[in-house]
């Protein structure tokens, strides 16, 4: 009887014995970890550790036959069993030890793996007997792998290094095979045929029985330490407890664990998922769109519908996605996806058509379960103006980098009973913007920084040399990017501040073509260019720059402090308005040493010429 509240016990099974179970099928793998990818040399200094009796580390099973973590089992590499039989268990951590040491020391065939040069190969594992009773020799170098003809050769096959195509050869060299030290009659064949080959000599007599002794039976009598999981253990402990111990350095992911839950019921997640995602990629906005993404916003939905009909807690974090039943599953993907699909088509209005410049991946979860749980009624324009705010709230409030399931869970219900008349969902409360941070804006490593930017060409900036807006097309066609104003060569001539001229502030989307114009020329020279060699007006130019928030005066005149203010409060003002909320601090002292001055806006005159 185990403790009330213990989840695990910890036996310690004989090496033959958890061999012997793995053969039979009684332990298998869960359906969602990954193949067996050990290679030769981390096989041979497995077996040697085996052979001094040394760790190898301890095994994680889980018990089967619980009704939280129900997972399709597949049999480990190298067993045949039919039919294949229900397991007692499951290995969670130990799959590249446990799947090593079956085909080299039990399955009795070739071990596939991969040499020094990751090239895939066939090996049966043999020990140096005389070696392994040498206190000087080294044990890894005691064990040796060989082809699976039991021959090994160099000069491309013309001269044979090593043969033990036979018992008698292996006798000969003195080289045990490893594939029978477990089976107790091939073992006894193995001496019997040993002693009989040298004619029961007392010198052979007595090596074999040392060899036995000190080696073979380390192997008969290791126990293999398992931490044992009960089967009462819920599914997202069984993710945590994988994601923590799993040593193949491969990280498991929520989506593959549900995919294993719902092969268990007969429906292929995988393929699901696989179909929808290629609808979607249509949208170029959503081609870094995960599937666990996905998994979390069909979850979303899910709890938030549930609230709805009975009062239960709106959550999405990973064991509500790990509990996510199929049947929700299938009643909530189609809203979801249709869902992604509203959201690409919103913020392809806003300019955001593209995953390069999607501020936040992780913003899509909600947006999508926000848009299925509004159906038609998000394509008003009242309701979708509201959205856009709580959109570039969380842009500019920098609210989706880190730990983000609490504030998705908040986002779904509130915003929906804010564009049905209700106060302000907590994103948009949360809200705020700093004027320094424009500042630090400088690469679109920046989910602001790729905001302001798409703020801009919403707003209808138009290319300094074309004067087209940047639209879906141009931005394709003419290869739009973001730029210098005041170009980085002109600014380190003058040595002009980086942290100022390298900001946001002094960037602005264009094309290539434009950019290679402009090059390292001082803006009042670019201009006169524009002006005489493309005989674009003053006026034109000056329009054309005021879609940037850029003060043409002040390039015509290199006043880089005077553009870099002027530009910061017209971005502000962008700023501003897509938030719907006041952006405070531009008379601050903080304003003040960052910028040189105050920032229009807050009564003081405009910038001086």
């Amino acid at each position: 009887m185990n403790p009330t509240g213990t989840t695990f016990e910890t036996p310690e099974p004989d090496l033959s014995e958890l061999m012997s179970d793995i053969g039979k099928g009684l332990v298998q793998l869960p359906d969602f970890q990954r193949d067996w990818i050990w290679n030769d040399e981390h096989i041979r200094s497995l077996i040697a550790s085996v052979s001094l009796s040394y760790p190898i580390g301890a095994i994680m099973l889980l018990e089967t036959g619980g009704d939280s973590a129900r997972f399709l089992p597949r049999l480990v590499a190298g067993v045949e069993v039919t039919p294949q039989p229900t397991p007692e268990k499951l290995i969670l951590d130990g799959q590249q030890r446990l799947t090593s040491l079956f085909f080299a020391l039990y399955s009795g065939k070739p071990v596939p793996t991969r040499n020094e040069k990751g090239q895939a190969v066939e090996r049966l594992y043999y020990v140096r007997m005389a070696d392994c009773l040498d206190p000087e020799a080294d044990r890894e170098d005691a064990v040796i792998s060989v082809p699976a003809d039991k021959t090994v050769t160099s000069d491309f096959g013309r001269t044979v290094e090593l043969d033990v195509s036979t018992r008698e050869k292996e006798y000969e060299q003195g080289l045990f095979p490893l594939a029978i030290a477990l089976d107790q009659a091939q073992l006894m064949e193995w001496k019997m045929g040993f002693l009989t080959h040298f004619q029961y000599a007392p010198e052979k007599s007595q090596f074999l029985m040392r060899f036995e002794s000190e080696t073979l039976q380390r192997f008969l009598q290791y126990r293999v330490p398992v931490i044992e999981l009960l089967k009462q253990t819920p599914k997202e402990a069984v993710c945590q407890v994988f994601e923590k111990v799993n040593t193949g350095g491969v990280t498991l992911s929520v989506f593959e664990l549900v995919t294993a839950t719902y092969a268990a019921e007969n429906y292929r997640l995988r393929q699901d998922w696989d179909e929808r995602g290629e609808r979607l990629s249509q949208f170029a906005v959503l081609a870094d769109l995960e599937a666990t993404g996905f998994l979390t916003s069909v979850t979303l939905l899910a709890r938030y519908e549930s609230n709805r009909t009975h009062g239960t807690p709106v959550s999405c974090k990973k064991r509500d996605v790990l509990r996510l039943t199929l049947d929700d599953y299938r009643g909530y993907a189609d809203r979801i996806e249709q869902g992604l699909r509203d959201s690409a088509v919103f913020l392809a209005h806003r300019k955001v058509f593209d995953s390069r410049i999607l501020p936040y991946q992780t913003q899509l979860v909600p947006l999508a379960a926000i848009c299925a749980a509004l159906g038609d009624d998000f394509h008003k324009d009242p309701i979708k103006q509201k959205i856009a705010q709580w959109y570039w709230c969380g842009v500019f409030g920098e609210l989706y980098g880190g730990a983000t399931e609490t504030r998705f869970a908040l986002d779904l219900p509130e915003t929906v009973e804010w564009v049905n008349g209700g106060s302000q969902p907590k994103t948009v409360t949360d809200a705020a913007f700093s004027p320094t941070r424009l500042l630090s804006m400088r690469t679109r490593q920046s989910a602001a920084y790729k905001g302001l930017m798409a703020l801009l060409m919403q707003s209808g900036s138009r290319d300094f040399l074309s004067g087209d807006t940047i639209e879906v097309a141009t931005y394709f066609d003419l290869n739009i990017d973001i730029h210098h104003v005041f170009p980085r060569e002109h600014c380190k001539k003058r040595g002009l501040p980086e942290d100022k001229w390298n900001s946001a502030v002094n960037k602005t989307p264009i094309s290539s073509k434009t950019n290679r114009f402009i090059g390292g020329s001082a803006p009042s020279e670019y201009l006169l260019s524009l002006q005489t060699k493309h005989e674009i007006s003053r006026d034109r130019i000056r329009e054309v720059l005021d879609t940037h928030g850029i003060d043409i005066r002040l390039l015509e005149s290199d006043h880089f402090d005077g553009f870099l203010r002027a530009r910061a409060a017209s971005l502000l003002d962008l700023i501003q308005d897509a938030m719907g909320k006041t952006v405070g601090g531009r008379d601050s002292d903080e304003v003040r040493v960052a910028f040189g001055d105050v920032l229009p806006g807050v009564g003081n005159p405009t910038i001086a010429e």
